[in-house]
């Protein structure tokens, strides 16, 4: 059987969600790569790039649940639109705040501004894709979506640490993170305004919780989540960067850049590679695997002293990490109803936002107690540890069979546990 690798892109809204999310994943990186180096060239702590994490995870934490109501009641384009706006304001607040040298303070503020606009815009844009393809779709359009997402995580640090170079420090970079923050607004707007599936039906306060009801009771979908969030909790090498580019490779803004860059090249190019494959006949033992590969080459890194040697491990872990993450969304999308589907990828998004923003304070603060090196070495293993665990855990995810049998054996599940299993199909009377 041939495989078509462009089904997804033939769909005119999917091209601009695309085009849209490029934008702004590379504006966010822009950003992330400025606010690492401004803060380490003020401070010299590794102290300080932890707290980033910390206060961008705070907000989207205690938005969890009225964003994923919100995108379950209102059209998503919309909402994703409005979310990306007050990223535009948080872009320009850390210009001002870079060029008038304002206090330090001032940053984590702004930092605060971006992780609210990220809970509202994750919960809607996540849960947008599948009222834009068929089921069929999902697994080829999630991996063109990662395809685009990496290129922008590509040439965003690429670009950003460009700029720093260039003009010396990071006020440039946020004005080019927010010009294409503005890009990605322009082209959501062309988007087709749906509402989600009894987004005007009342709903009880349970209705809230709903999302948190679903994921429980899908035990393969909580491992899966569950296996994320603590492999990258652990590897998360990213925001020792600035320290690795400075004083260990001592590599400078340009190699900094390019280190950031790296396990994004190898995330694109698996996730093109997955647009020409079949599907895994054993996905679950798939997503272990990659975790263990996504330690292994972790360690790597922290062991490394060769700038080359250094980007290839990074390169590795973004080619393992781009499984991981299809798999784990076309479960989400396969089983998940779309009255739902907003609060469920909020829940996700927390999990996530958990491993990457908690894991950059856990990675930091370790490394003030350790040293970067150890920071990243036990993150490495404490990743092949959480494989481990999880497996024994739930093994389950080990005997699950192609995606799309899951998606039939798996509602019907879930639809019994959570009385979902109507005639008219799941979720149709809105809330759970």
């Amino acid at each position: 059987m041939t495989v078509d690798a462009f089904a997804a892109l033939r769909n005119p809204h999917v091209r601009r969600l695309a085009i849209a999310r490029f934008c702004g994943v590379a504006g966010a990186q822009i950003v992330n790569v400025a606010l690492g180096w401004q803060l380490y060239e003020r401070t010299g702590s590794a102290w300080s790039l932890g707290l980033v994490g910390l206060f961008e995870l705070l907000p989207v934490i205690l938005l969890t649940i009225p964003a994923g109501n919100i995108a379950d009641r209102y059209p998503r384009r919309t909402i994703a639109i409005f979310a990306q706006m007050v990223f535009v304001i948080a872009s320009l607040s850390l210009t001002a705040i870079s060029y008038y040298h304002a206090p330090v303070a001032a940053t984590y503020g702004a930092i605060i501004l971006i992780g609210a606009a990220r809970a509202f815009s994750q919960s809607a844009s996540a849960s947008l894709l599948p009222q834009l393809v068929s089921p069929s779709e999902f697994v080829n359009a999630n991996a063109w979506m990662s395809s685009t997402f990496q290129l922008a995580a590509v040439s965003g640090p690429a670009l950003g640490g460009l700029i720093i170079a260039v003009t010396g420090d990071a006020t440039d970079a946020y004005v080019a993170a927010a010009i294409l923050e503005i890009v990605f607004i322009i082209q959501m707007i062309p988007l087709p305004t749906i509402c989600p599936v009894g987004s005007g039906e009342k709903r009880s306060f349970s209705d809230l919780f709903a999302g948190f009801s679903f994921i429980r009771k899908s035990p393969i979908f909580l491992a899966a989540i569950t296996l994320d969030m603590f492999a990258v909790l652990f590897g998360g090498a990213v925001v020792l960067m600035p320290i690795y580019a400075k004083d260990i490779l001592q590599a400078g803004p340009e190699g900094l850049g390019w280190l950031r860059a790296a396990p994004s090249v190898g995330s694109m190019m698996m996730a093109l590679i997955i647009t020409r494959l079949k599907p895994w006949q054993r996905p679950g033992q798939v997503l272990l695997w990659t975790v263990v590969g996504f330690g292994l080459a972790t360690i790597g890194f922290g062991f490394s002293r060769s700038f080359a040697l250094s980007l290839f491990c990074l390169f590795l872990t973004g080619a393992f990490d781009s499984v991981s993450v299809v798999i784990r969304l076309t479960i989400e999308q396969m089983i998940t109803p779309d009255a739902l589907r907003g609060r469920v990828s909020s829940i996700n998004y927390v999990f996530i936002g958990f491993s990457n923003e908690f894991g950059a304070f856990w990675v930091g603060s370790t490394a003030t107690l350790f040293g970067p090196v150890a920071a990243i070495i036990g993150g490495g293993v404490g990743s092949i540890a959480v494989v481990a665990a999880v497996a024994l855990v739930w093994p389950a995810l080990r005997k699950i069979g192609p995606l799309n049998e899951l998606k039939s054996a798996e509602k019907v599940e879930l639809a019994a546990q959570m009385d979902l299993h109507r005639p008219a199909g799941l979720g149709d009377k809105g809330g759970v």
